[in-house]
């Protein structure tokens, strides 16, 4: 069965560069994701190529000398895609077609936008998708996009001496604006289902993609939220009430964000990003396990930063401890110097981590439900300290003031 699968991936190539503000480990770092992500679209990368340069090629975005032995590897090796590290301008990708003409030229925003297509399964997410895919494509358009489909065109349609090009901008302009149009009657629709639930309080699970959220939201909501070992295998919002110890709340897994996340997906994903903005606490997912998770968590932050998430309390919840490997040193090894690779989870605790507070940071494994008594404790903790806040007269939801009221009435009945 795994033998079909791979004969059916589209073989791919990769290109990256390093540059002075991108060295070769980061750029190591970039492949290996793009890799992933180009597995998740359906693809088998076969070949890496990466330049030294101080810059992007404003032409080519390698030198001239790389992107013909690139192209000779193309001709030799059937490689049906090729995929660029960088978001690459509309010249850039045009010039590197007309060298390269035997295989499609993909940069990272394509990749993450074809991903999402496939990963759409309401008809709001595809409609995002869509829109943010449109948006992506109307300054590229060049003659060879005459398949589009001409839903206004014709007589009193098309000015005079108007060429292809110029009628599927049109095209593509009047979609656009169709999809926002749409998409702001679906965010009309959204605000008011955010509204109908109430005052209860949210939570929302935010993190990297293929962190773990959506394995914690199916333990902790006891729901059946699709789970698989790829990038943005959640593209959709759920939302799920929970009840810890007799206190019910709002949980929702969001979808995951990434390093480079093009900036059509922020815009177009608005109402889905709405449920983070407007939760009460973030619960943000690590997986631990993975070597560049503090690079992850970074990215997160300041995706929260931009869509003005970045000021609500937070849990970080680190997890896959389970899968947690780290590197060794052999005690009479002398010249290897020891980095955060091999520290161990202890040792990790007691870094920046010990500064976030031990009521701020848990270390679990949602899959194994390792330390999850401790993690569900915690979430209660913070939910009740909202909830206090918000219903101060509330109080009976709460177990330890039904034993503290009865305490109470006790004690009185005895001295009566």
């Amino acid at each position: 069965m795994l033998e079909k699968e791979v004969i059916n991936f589209e073989k791919t190539a990769i290109v990256g560069i390093v540059t002075q503000n991108q060295s070769e480990e980061k750029l190591n770092e970039y492949l290996d994701e793009l890799e992933f992500l180009t597995f998740t679209a359906g693809g088998q990368v076969v070949k890496r190529f990466s330049q030294k340069m101080e810059r992007p090629n404003p032409k080519t975005f390698v030198g001239t000398g790389k992107i013909e032995e690139i192209h000779q590897f193309v001709k030799e090796n059937d490689i049906s895609t090729l995929v660029f590290d960088d978001e690459l301008s509309p010249s850039q990708q045009k010039n590197i077609s007309k060298i390269i003409e035997e295989c499609k030229i993909l940069d990272r925003t394509h990749l993450i936008l074809d991903i999402f297509a496939q990963r759409a399964e309401t008809s709001y997410a595809r409609t995002q998708v869509e829109l943010a895919q449109c948006q992506y494509l109307l300054p590229r358009l060049s003659g060879m996009w005459t398949h589009l489909e001409r839903q206004k065109g014709g007589i009193g349609m098309r000015g005079p001496g108007e060429t292809e090009i110029e009628t599927d901008r049109r095209i593509v302009r009047d979609r656009i604006a169709l999809l926002k149009e749409k998409i702001k009657t679906i965010d009309k629709q959204m605000g008011v289902q955010r509204g109908n639930r109430g005052a209860m309080v949210r939570v929302a699970l935010v993190g990297y993609t293929n962190v773990g959220k959506s394995t914690l939201m199916n333990a902790v909501g006891k729901s059946d939220v699709f789970v698989e070992n790829k990038l943005f295998a959640t593209l959709d919002t759920t939302v799920r009430k929970v009840v810890i110890k007799n206190l019910p709340f709002l949980l929702s897994d969001t979808v995951g964000f990434i390093r480079k996340l093009p900036t059509q997906l922020v815009d177009s994903f608005k109402s889905t990003l709405d449920e983070v903005r407007e939760a009460d606490l973030l619960l943000h997912v690590v997986d631990i396990s993975h070597p560049e998770f503090e690079d992850h968590i970074a990215s997160v932050n300041q995706t929260l930063l931009d869509i003005k998430a970045n000021d609500k309390p937070v849990i970080m919840v680190f997890n896959k401890i389970d899968a947690y490997k780290h590197l060794t040193i052999d005690e009479d090894d002398l010249m290897t110097e020891k980095t955060t690779r091999h520290y161990t989870l202890e040792e990790w605790k007691s870094t920046w981590m010990s500064r976030v507070g031990e009521q701020n940071a848990l270390f679990i494994s949602a899959t194994n439900k390792e330390n999850f008594e401790e993690f569900r404790e915690r979430v209660y903790e913070a939910v009740r300290q909202i909830h206090i806040t918000r219903f101060p007269y509330n109080k009976f939801l709460y177990p330890d003031y039904k034993d503290a009221v009865e305490k109470d009435e006790k004690e009185d009945n005895e001295e009566e």
